[in-house]
């Protein structure tokens, strides 16, 4: 039993192997095609198995239980200012549809709850309360997606209140209104007869209701192009936002049928049996939509298949190259006078994990190299010809003092080599400085 685990993570090597290190003249490019989705489905796998995925969703299940009345009550108060209030009943439905019978009942409960919040809590100090509930809830949703997408830092302070507050505020209003637009459209005449002449029944198209699957690809393109704390390209978005809805509804009709089917455990669990299926749906639901996240991480950035979200070892000498850059870049954009340079901006310009570029920008501003801005951008601490070349090596190789970190007892031999060392680097860049190399381009 105890060579099982050494065993599978040879199988695993050696698989891994096979489908990332497809030799040219074994199949060229049609076996690299035919590998490539491969890939991306081992690498879902792989991070659906190491359970952060999971534990995410999880977390996000306890977060809607949490938010789930005041999120609708707030939606609920934004939409009646438009007179679409009482869409947003349907909508919730169609999220339940899943668990059957039990779907109306929670629709109705919850609601109700809101109604009862609308009447009593809105306009006294309950609606703190329910505002700190959804921005709470928000910045979990921001948390996980930003897990997904390697993202280390959040949003500024001030960029979540101004950001948050679209959420809120525009959300609702464009999601609600959207569908009610594309239930009109799918109702319409001209489709009705489009459908009939292609399929040969007229009632093919509203018989498929597709309004709600069109709306869960669009919320998650949504989701995935506009909460995380970093650029996401509109393509890969799309990609996961399909394949997230794709399988949002596969696994919504599976659903269905073990509910109808359900019935002992309905008996056993009597009235809580509607809690548990909310509950299942509901993880099952926040988990699908972070797969789909990963999903569009990997279609922009491929290079991070084989490794996901394991840690990315760092040599030394590529740890000061990383910082290098980072002074290089920081430094042109500030004599050029252009926008600063944001740390998820460096990450896609260096190809660099965001984890792994945080962790070299800190070490950068411990020794008041750079300064990370309030608006998520980073700055020169100081004039960029008092910024010595060996002191942003020396920012790498060694760390602030951290009272947790362990004192090696000292060997002096060793020691005088590692000095002589370090001497001999600084000697080497003669006292350069940042703006050195900068004005000395070309």
């Amino acid at each position: 039993m105890e060579k099982s685990p050494a065993l599978f993570s040879t199988l695993r090597r050696q698989f891994e192997h096979w489908l990332f290190d497809v030799p040219e003249e074994i199949g060229g490019r049609a076996l690299r095609w035919l590998t490539l989705p491969l890939r991306y489905l081992y690498a879902l796998l792989r991070d659906l198995g190491r359970g952060e995925l999971g534990l995410r969703a999880m977390s996000l299940v306890y977060s809607t239980l949490f938010a789930i009345v005041p999120v609708i009550a707030v939606a609920f108060a934004v939409l009646k200012s438009f007179g679409y209030h009482r869409e947003l009943e349907p909508v919730l439905f169609e999220f339940l549809r899943p668990l059957g019978e039990q779907g109306y009942t929670l629709t109705n409960k919850i609601m109700g709850f809101v109604e009862d919040v609308q009447g009593t809590l809105v306009g006294t100090v309950g609606f703190a309360f329910l505002l700190f509930t959804v921005i709470s809830m928000i910045q979990k949703i921001e948390a996980s997606l930003n897990f997904v997408w390697h993202v280390e830092r959040p949003r500024s302070l001030a960029r979540r209140v101004s950001e948050y507050l679209v959420v809120m505020l525009i959300g609702p209003a464009i999601s609600v209104g959207a569908m009610v637009l594309l239930a009109r459209v799918e109702a319409s005449a001209a489709l009705t007869r489009l459908s009939g002449l292609a399929t040969g029944d007229a009632g093919t198209l509203g018989n498929a209701h597709v309004t709600p699957y069109v709306m869960v690809v669009a919320l998650f393109a949504f989701v995935y192009l506009y909460m995380p704390n970093i650029r996401v390209r509109f393509g890969p978005a799309l990609v996961g936002a399909v394949f997230g809805g794709v399988l949002w509804a596969a696994v919504g009709a599976v659903f269905t049928r073990i509910v109808v089917y359900s019935a002992q455990t309905a008996a056993i669990y009597a009235g809580f049996a509607v809690v548990l299926l909310f509950l299942v749906w509901v993880y099952v639901s926040w988990l699908i939509l972070l797969l789909g996240a990963q999903l569009s991480f990997y279609v922009q950035h491929p290079e991070h298949l084989r490794s996901g979200h394991a840690e990315v070892p760092l040599t030394g000498a590529l740890r000061e190259r990383v910082a290098l850059a980072v002074m290089y870049l920081v430094g042109e954009r500030f004599v050029a006078g252009g926008p600063r340079w944001t740390i998820n901006g460096l990450a896609e310009r260096l190809d660099v994990p965001g984890t792994t570029l945080d962790q070299i920008v800190s070490a950068l501003q411990q020794h008041d190299l750079v300064l990370d801005v309030e608006d998520d951008t980073v700055a020169p601490a100081r004039d960029l010809g008092a910024i010595r070349l060996d002191a942003v090596l020396d920012a790498v190789r060694h760390e602030a003092p951290d009272p947790r970190r362990p004192a090696p007892r000292p060997v002096p031999d060793a020691d005088a080599v590692a000095r002589i060392a370090d001497e001999a680097l600084r000697s080497s860049l003669g006292g350069r400085t940042l703006r050195d190399i900068i004005t000395s381009r070309g």
